[in-house]
């Protein structure tokens, strides 16, 4: 595949950089992100994942826009409230790059369908949602579909990103990470507890550069995924460190029953 002149002048800042180069750049345009969760931390990390370029992207949310949203989500504004959060993402992205085929899933994952909406020719799914019990779905359907994951969570002003490939041997998924207490929905939320809307986006953009990376493994010197490596932002210290996710032996997410 090569790139039309207007798509090299569109990513030529991408494609000078040795660790993206031309071919990372067609890998990017060839790639299909599923992001569940258009919300807080799906708002920023679908800018950063089109402003990439990434050729198609399917949206999932089952949620609609509230005007206490505008203060984090910045791809909305106050003509959406009211809104399907998926199809005003998708709109947003046919006004930003009209070349990314971005497709809206206006539904809540569940034990019931997430195997159906996930499966296909996926590069990454990107999870920003809001709970825990999505969250394990997302993480159990991406290993038993061979998915790679990157997980992105916040609550106040603590934010963990991580990629997880529970379907490689000798590596990690979302659950060795948590365990099986979080499988109920009755989890902090941001509008009960608050939450600053620059880390939100900070979190997002850096969901976006993981997933990236998966997107070029193999493809271009940034093609590391980093597996099970948990990146933790403290926005007040502020600081980030990284903590090893390790393979639980008995998580039955990623071990065979």
């Amino acid at each position: 595949m090569t790139l039309s002149p207007d798509r090299l002048d569109r990513f030529a800042r991408h494609i000078v950089l040795p660790e993206v180069g031309g071919a990372g750049q067609v890998a990017l345009t060839q790639a299909h992100v599923v992001l569940v969760g258009c919300g807080g931390i799906g708002s920023p990390a679908l800018q950063y994942l089109a402003g990439a370029g990434v050729g198609r992207l399917t949206l999932i949310d089952d949620d609609t826009v509230d005007a206490s949203n505008l203060q984090r989500q910045t791809i909305f504004t106050p003509a959406d409230i009211g809104r399907p959060k998926a199809e005003a993402a998708a709109e947003w992205v046919a006004r930003f790059d009209p070349q990314i085929e971005a497709r809206a899933v206006i539904m809540r994952l569940g034990g019931d369908n997430a195997a159906r909406v996930l499966r296909g020719d996926v590069s990454v799914v990107v999870d920003g949602c809001d709970n825990f019990a999505t969250r394990l779905i997302v993480s159990d359907t991406c290993t038993a579909l061979s998915m790679p994951l990157t997980s992105a969570a916040l609550g106040r002003f603590q934010g963990q990103v991580a990629n997880f490939a529970g379907h490689l041997p000798g590596q990690a998924c979302y659950r060795c990470w948590v365990g099986d207490a979080f499988d109920a929905e009755d989890c902090d939320t941001c509008s009960a507890d608050g939450v600053l809307g620059a880390m939100v986006g900070m979190v997002g953009a850096f969901a976006a550069m993981s997933a990236i990376r998966v997107i070029l493994e193999g493809k271009a010197a940034l093609g590391d995924p980093q597996w099970g490596q948990l990146q933790l932002f403290d926005g007040l210290a502020p600081s980030m460190r990284t903590i090893g996710v390790p393979k639980d032996p008995e998580c039955r997410g990623c071990n065979p029953a």
